[in-house]
C-alpha cells in the first residue's frame, strides 16, 4: 500500500527573485514528501550535464532509441547528487516508487530505467539527479520568510514545457508575473 500524499505534495515551490541561494534561484521545484521531518522535492528546471544515454551507459543499461538517449537529465537539487529519481506518470509497477498524487510518481529503482530504454516505461517522464531536502520545519520557515511562492503542479509544467520556460509558466499559473515582482522581499 502506498502512502497518502502529504500536505504540500504535488505542489510547485516557485523562487522568488530575492531567492539568493544559488542552488535555487530561479528554481522549480516539485514537493514530492512533506510531513514534520521535513520534505524532499525536484528541482525541474534545470539541465544537468549529462543525457539518458549517459545514465544508460554509466549503469550498463542498452537502449537502441536514439531521441530517448539524447533526453536532458535534470538536476534536481544540491542533496545526493549521484542518486537518480524518475518522475513519471502511469501506474506505481516498480520497484520503489512513491506516490506523489494520483498518476504521479517518482520511482528510484533500476527497473523503471530498464523499462524506459526497452520502450515499456511511463508514457512521460523526466530523469533527475539529486533532489532538494528540507529538515523539520524549514520549508514552512522560508515560506513565511516570503522565499517561495506555490502553485499546484500539473503534468505539462512537469513533462512537455521547455526547462527555461518552467520559472515563469509556474508563477503565471498563480497569476504572477515574475517581470514585475521586485528582487527583495519584506513584511508590512
Amino acid at each position: 500500500m502506498l502512502p497518502e500524499p502529504t500536505p504540500l505534495a504535488n505542489q510547485l515551490l516557485i523562487a522568488l527573485p530575492s531567492l539568493a541561494d544559488p542552488n535555487f534561484s530561479r528554481a522549480v521545484a516539485l514537493i514530492c514528501q512533506h510531513d514534520a521531518d521535513g520534505a524532499m522535492g525536484l528541482v525541474v528546471n534545470r539541465p544537468s550535464e549529462y543525457t539518458l544515454g549517459d545514465v544508460f551507459e554509466q549503469m550498463g543499461i542498452a537502449s537502441g532509441d536514439i531521441t530517448l538517449c539524447e533526453r536532458l537529465v535534470l538536476a534536481g537539487g544540491p542533496v545526493h547528487p549521484e542518486r537518480g529519481f524518475v518522475l513519471h506518470d502511469g501506474e506505481a509497477r516498480w520497484d520503489s516508487t512513491l506516490r506523489i498524487a494520483d498518476n504521479l510518481y517518482v520511482t528510484t529503482s533500476r527497473d523503471v530505467l530498464e523499462a524506459l530504454a526497452r520502450g515499456d516505461g511511463p508514457a512521460q517522464s523526466t530523469v533527475v539527479l539529486g533532489c532538494a531536502g528540507w529538515g523539520a520545519g524549514q520549508l514552512e520557515q522560508e515560506l513565511s520568510e516570503n522565499t517561495w511562492l506555490t502553485a499546484g503542479s500539473d503534468p505539462e509544467l512537469l513533462f512537455t514545457l521547455p526547462l527555461d520556460a518552467r520559472w515563469h509558466a509556474a508563477a503565471g499559473r498563480i497569476g504572477v508575473d515574475l517581470n514585475r515582482v521586485m528582487d527583495y522581499s519584506g513584511h508590512a
